[in-house]
This record gives structure tokens, sequence and C-alpha cells, in this order.
């Protein structure tokens, strides 16, 4: 069980977040998209139910970019640092696990869309279930 509330932010510390209550789960997403957000083969991300993130700093800093067929990103606007996204319908957050001050007290537990996985760098052997889209 993590220590709570959960804490984290973006790189140059402008924005701040906490969360009361655990992770409801955790993945990564291979998606091209990800890929092009993160600049990484995968985003690793925690499932935060509908109003269960509260920013207590730098608000004024979060944007959010939407891809129309997709969830919108939200980044900070000073230093660029990938925070969450956001489901449209119920708003519930993927937080980027990287966002968090310390151990989230999740892993991620299946791989997304690993169709689109980076061929510079292959899926580990982990024994996580995978789902092709």
């Amino acid at each position: 069980m993590p220590t709570l509330p959960l804490t984290g932010g973006c790189l140059c510390g402008g924005v701040r977040f906490e969360i009361d209550a655990p992770l409801e789960g955790a993945s990564y997403c291979h998606c091209t998209r990800c890929q092009r957000r993160t600049g990484t083969a995968a985003s690793a991300q925690g499932r935060v139910s509908p109003g269960g993130l509260r920013i207590v700093a730098g608000e004024e800093l979060v944007r959010e970019w939407s891809p129309g067929d997709g969830w919108p990103k939200a980044f900070c606007s000073e230093c660029g640092g990938a925070l969450w996204s956001r489901d449209p319908v119920s708003g519930a957050l993927g937080v980027r696990l990287g966002a968090f001050d310390g151990d989230p007290g999740i892993r991620p537990q299946f791989r997304q869309y690993v169709d689109y996985a980076a061929a510079w760098e292959p899926i580990p052997d982990d024994g996580l279930p995978r789902f092709e889209s």
C-alpha cells in the first residue's frame, strides 16, 4: 500500500498534484502517438478515477492537446513535461508514472497497442498480457 497522498509534478516543478486514493490500475501503451509524445518506446501510466487528482500548484501552466480521435494529453506549458491523459467521457486520468515523486504503489499490468511497438526496442518478455490494439 503506497503512502497517501501520492504526489507528483512536471520536470520544472511548476505543476504539482496530489492523489488521495491508490491508483486503479496501470499499463504500458505502445501506440505511435504515445511514442511520439514521450520520445520512448512506450508510455507507462496509472489510472486515476474521475476527480481523484488535485492540482496543488501551477494549474495555469497545464495545457492540453487533443488529437481529435483520442484522449486529450496534458503537459506543462513551461517545461513540456507530460502529466496525464484524460478520458473525455468519464474524466478518468492516465497519469504518467514518471510524473510521480516516489513509488506509486502499482506496476503496469498489461501492454496495449503492441502492433505499433517500436522496431528499435523489442517488447520485453515480462509475462504481461499483450493487446494488439
